[in-house]
């Protein structure tokens, strides 16, 4: 397994390619090289016995000519024989022939015999034609290659025989054989180099990157602190700085997502507004803390909760969302704890792939607007009480007036009582509207506290005496106590007795003749100073005591207004409580009376004026 593990590396198959482009190359010089060689010594060879023969030619013509009818045949033959003989060819057959082609003279002992007898073969014939580039191969009976080659014999324009050679080829084929052995040789020592060096460069090449290999590994299971070893300037060593480099900012990257990640989660965890992301199927995906109390989820977030059925949304508005064309709701949500629904309004925000293409998912931001639909439908509300408050003197006055130009105006008893009504309606709008622009500059912060150090006693007392006369048409007692610990206090003298005063007016107000009205100053367990107001009035219900505190509410609203009363006396008190950095309270139940608390610092503010 290790074997076949190994020829699956890059080093095992370099090291094959190298040493087979080695083989290969080798192979092609070899192939040239000997097929050259071959050729070359077989002409070499050629063009040698071709030379022999044609001066073997040469001189036998001269024979042919000089001997002819002058001496007899013999002596001609055994010329020709001593000439043959002379011509020493290495393992070749010489013989001369007539222009019959019958074999003269031979320089092979053995072959005698063949003396006299026609050489039939294709080359002779060639050759007693006058053709001289006559060569030709052939096997012998030994199975030994031979090289033919055969040269007319002319003597002046005649061709009086022709030459025959047929050499034999063996020494050439055996010089061949020693060439392809020695290049065999040096084909097998190139080979076994090749190996050798190809391991080496494979090593040099595929140490560099099992190192990386090794290190990406390490990166992936998130070791950044290693390094790749650098073992020069090429590209390899290049790579492993690339390599290097990568794994820094990698590294950065990394530890700037995961920064940014805890920045997200801290930003999603704190944020005032609740966040809900889904998948593309509209899956629940992400909630954050302020979302899941906005929706009253207990415990863990189940994986995949549909939106739609999370947020309560109807047929329509599931579709727009799933379609990515819902972008806002107003949704009632009751929260944690069984209290009364809020009113969120959800934003929709559809992601989109990169491509622009189908949605991969949707952002809800869910934000609490209870306190600001609480706040318009107080506005609302204020301009319509303002209004009425405002119409029906107004509309007072302009019957009264129109009765007066219509002739009322001469009857002098009733004129006067008219003119008394308008100007007692005059009186109630200026009071409403002097009350109204005083809670203009509380709530603008206009109205600056004169602070200084306060009697309470003192200031008690004042409040009481200032309402004697209406206490004593009533037979109403009223008391004041202070207790010793809080005999003085900063505040704003004017404010707080315009506070006193309303608490007092509204008490002498719904307590009937008889009554009591008790005021008292003590210290809180926190030390803020308290000043209580109370009565044995008619009290209030509960329904109305939350509601006390608004503007122009009215427990009973034609009693209040037929009192002289704008509705704004309480929302007044609170506001300038609240100036102090103080708080009001009331309690009360119907027909036993009703009891309003306030507290104020008792030490100076930082910052207000003495």
């Amino acid at each position: 397994m290790k074997a076949l593990s190994f020829f699956r590396t890059i080093q095992a198959r370099l090291i094959v390619i190298y040493v087979l482009l080695i083989l290969i190359a080798m192979q092609l010089i070899g192939v040239y090289f000997v097929s050259s060689m071959k050729n070359s010594l077989t002409d070499n060879f050629t063009k040698d016995l071709k030379a022999r023969a044609e001066m073997l030619s040469i001189l036998t013509a001269d024979k042919f000519g000089s001997e002819t009818g002058t001496a007899d045949e013999e002596s001609a033959v055994e010329s020709l024989r001593g000439m043959v003989n002379n011509l020493y060819i290495n393992g070749a057959e010489i013989q001369v022939l007539d222009a019959s082609g019958k074999i003269i003279t031979t320089s092979v002992p053995s072959q005698n015999d063949y003396v006299g007898r026609r050489n039939t073969q294709t080359v002779v014939s060639r050759a007693l034609q006058g053709i001289s580039d006559n060569e030709e191969y052939i096997i012998a009976d030994d199975n030994v290659r031979k090289k033919v080659v055969a040269k007319p014999v002319i003597s002046g324009d005649k061709v009086v025989g022709a030459i025959y050679i047929a050499a034999d080829m063996k020494d050439l084929y055996a010089t061949m054989s020693r060439i392809n052995s020695v290049f065999l040789s040096g084909l097998l020592l190139a080979l076994a180099l090749t190996a050798v060096l190809g391991v080496i460069l494979a090593h040099t090449i595929t140490h560099p990157i099992k190192e990386m290999t090794k290190h990406a590994t390490a990166v992936a299971e998130g070791r950044f602190n290693r390094k790749v070893p650098v073992f020069g300037n090429d590209e390899i060593g290049q790579l492993s700085q690339a390599f290097n480099y990568m794994t820094d900012r990698l590294r950065e990257a990394l530890s700037q997502n995961e920064e940014e990640k805890e920045k997200l989660s801290s930003i999603l965890a704190n944020m005032s507004d609740g966040v809900v992301a889904t998948d593309e199927s509209g899956a629940v995906i992400l909630m954050n803390t302020r979302a899941a109390l906005m929706l009253g989820a207990e415990g863990p977030l189940p994986e995949g909760a549909p939106l739609d059925e999370l947020l309560g949304l109807d047929h329509e508005q599931s579709g727009s969302l799933a379609q990515g064309n819902a972008q806002s709701a107003m949704l009632h949500l009751s929260p944690m704890g069984g209290e009364d629904p809020n009113i969120v309004r959800v934003t929709f925000t559809p992601i989109h792939r990169r491509d622009g293409g189908r949605i991969a998912g949707t952002i809800a931001v869910l934000q609490d607007v209870t306190e600001q639909e609480n706040l318009e439908e107080s506005r609302r509300e204020f301009v319509a009480n303002v209004s009425h408050e405002l119409r029906t003197p107004l509309t007072t006055i302009k019957s009264y007036a129109e009765a007066l130009d219509d002739g009322a105006l001469d009857d002098p008893q009733l004129a006067v009582r008219f003119v008394g009504v308008i100007r007692n309606e005059t009186e109630r709008m200026i009071r409403l509207v002097t009350d109204l622009l005083h809670l203009s500059r509380l709530d603008s912060k206009e109205s600056s506290l004169r602070i200084q150090q306060t009697d309470i006693s003192e200031m008690l007392e004042d409040v009481a005496d200032r309402f004697s006369f209406q206490i004593r048409q009533k037979r109403i007692h009223i008391s004041t106590r202070v207790h010793k610990d809080v005999a003085a206090a900063w505040l704003d003298r004017d404010q707080i007795d315009q506070v006193l005063g309303n608490l007092v007016s509204n008490a002498l107000k719904y307590t009937p003749e008889g009554g009591t009205i008790r005021l008292e100053a003590h210290r809180t367990e926190d030390g803020m100073l308290a000043v209580s107001v109370r009565d044995s009035g008619i009290g209030i219900p509960k329904k109305d005591i939350e509601r006390i505190f608004e503007r122009f509410y009215r427990v009973d609203k034609a009693r209040s207004r037929n009192m002289g009363g704008t509705g704004l006396g309480l929302s007044i008190a609170r506001e300038i409580v609240k100036a102090h950095g103080g708080s009001i309270s009331l309690q009360s139940e119907l027909n036993e009376g009703s009891l309003v608390t306030f507290t104020l610092p008792l030490m100076k503010h930082r910052g207000s004026e003495a």
